[in-house]
């Protein structure tokens, strides 16, 4: 039998739809599956809720493996060393793996690339986490981009919003070398604190499999309403497969192939269908973003706000975090994130103005608290996100742009369904608080602070800050 290749999974946790599984099955050598748990290999360590999620997607890789006759090798510890290790037993020259666009990965990997050169064995490195390369789509003066409408308009123009389907190699089943190596259990890593892999997900399916399943949810359920209440939570017509992408189980390619092929069948998608598009587009420009400043989650992407006069306020930041802070859409949301590791788009923005702007907390508290909660936290889209609140990111949102938690309520639950599913009570309660404009359903309830007052301390705060220009 001729000597193996290594397919290394790191956040491409699929089997098809995968440029790293292709190139290694079209090899024609047996493959051998490995998937190596190092964290001195990304930025920052996962949060717990996003290693909970990880545990269970190497179970479901593991599963579909062993469908096609094949397994998946788990290591702990130096990536380098374990490779090299793996490569001498099995005689095995190539190595195969995906990009994960981690600044701090892809350092790395092109040391990896070096050291294993002089050993004589090739690393190969296969796009697919992303539809373009950070910062390969670049301004007419050849820098990247930091605002986002030019970013989008410029990705559409590569024809990346709209790619072509491709051919996947035939694999019934999975050719393995002639022993297999030595493996940890997915248990071993530890990743689930306390042993609670069994505890079952809210609305979600880890693996690929559930991608796919979630995908089609959506096209059926979500999409035909997406252009108009993708915004609602009570309605919540979001695609769910935030998790998904944030561990490789689903590619932004197959997404945008599927979602052509829906709108080709029904154009009365179309307009739902250019929204979700500048949500991928989103996820792209995130990256642009992390690729200019690898210590997104830590510093200010314009360094005019270093001098920020942030709140040291852990009372306030405290009843944040547990969802007491008296705006029952700010609360809601805040108890959905810890109750499902989970949280609709539009209540994140408000509960991120909120913690900012009405409380005057550094956005970092925020971005560390739903880093370490969100099944999805991503390495690009969470920290850019949080600075695109604070006013502190590339393309931010206007200073003065602060929500009002009463007025979005109204707007965006009136019938108060999705507060009511989180924090309890009636439903009439919720829109009689709303047409009174209070802040909640219970008036003995008492804000952390009022919104006029905390506006208006908002704005001086921002109005006044040292001023001089970002980088």
């Amino acid at each position: 039998m001729s000597a193996p290749v290594l397919l290394w999974f790191r956040r491409d946790l699929r089997l098809r739809d995968n440029p790293a599984a292709a190139a290694a099955l079209a090899a024609g050598a047996p493959v051998l599956p490995v998937y190596i748990h190092d964290e001195a290999l990304e930025t920052r360590p996962s949060g717990t809720a996003s290693k909970r999620w990880l545990d269970a997607s190497l179970h479901a890789l593991d599963e579909e493996l062993r469908q096609a006759g094949s397994r998946l090798t788990i290591t702990a510890g130096g990536a380098l060393l374990t490779l090299l290790d793996l490569c001498g037993k099995y005689n095995i020259k190539t190595i195969y793996s995906s990009h994960t666009y981690d600044p701090v990965c892809e350092d790395d990997d092109r040391e990896i690339a070096h050291e294993l050169k002089t050993s004589g064995i090739r690393f190969s490195l296969c796009e697919g986490a992303l539809l373009s390369a950070p910062n390969a789509v670049k301004t007419q003066q050849g820098r990247p981009y930091r605002v986002f409408t030019p970013f989008f308009k410029a990705l559409q123009n590569t024809g990346a919003m709209h790619p072509p389907e491709l051919p996947e190699p035939h694999a019934g089943a999975w050719p393995g070398p002639a022993a297999w190596p030595d493996s940890l259990r997915i248990e071993d890593l530890a990743l689930t604190p306390g042993g609670d892999e069994a505890q079952p997900f809210d609305r979600f399916t880890p693996g690929e499999h559930g991608a796919r399943r979630a995908l089609r949810r959506f096209f059926r359920d979500g999409l035909p309403g997406y252009a108009e209440g993708r915004d609602r939570p009570d309605l919540d017509l979001t695609s769910h497969l935030s998790p998904h992408l944030r561990f490789g189980e689903i590619s932004p390619r197959r997404i945008l192939i599927e979602l052509d092929k829906a709108v080709a069948a029904d154009p009365h998608l179309m307009a739902s269908a250019a929204k979700f598009r500048a949500e991928l587009a989103w996820r792209e420009f995130s990256y642009t973003l992390l690729h200019q400043q690898p210590r997104l989650h830590e510093i200010n992407f314009r360094n005019d706000f270093d001098a920020f006069p942030w709140r040291d306020d852990k009372d306030a930041l405290r009843a944040w975090r547990c969802g007491e802070t008296g705006y029952d859409l700010v609360d809601a949301g805040m108890k959905e994130l810890r109750a499902s590791g989970y949280m609709h788009n539009r209540v994140r923005m408000i509960a991120a103005s909120f913690l900012v702007k009405h409380l005057l907390i550094d956005w970092r508290e925020g971005e560390h608290w739903f880093w370490d909660n969100l099944l999805d936290a991503d390495p690009a889209n969470n920290p850019a996100s949080w600075q695109w609140t604070a006013g502190c990111g590339a393309d931010a949102a206007p200073y003065f742009r602060i929500f009002n938690p009463i007025s979005q309520a109204a707007k965006y639950d009136p019938k108060g369904v999705y507060r009511a599913r989180w924090l309890g009570g009636d439903l009439d309660s919720y829109v009689r608080a709303d047409k009174a404009g209070r802040p909640n359903a219970d008036p003995r309830r008492r804000p952390i602070v009022d919104h006029d007052h905390a506006r208006r301390r908002a704005l001086d705060a921002y109005q006044n800050r040292e001023p001089h220009e970002p980088d």
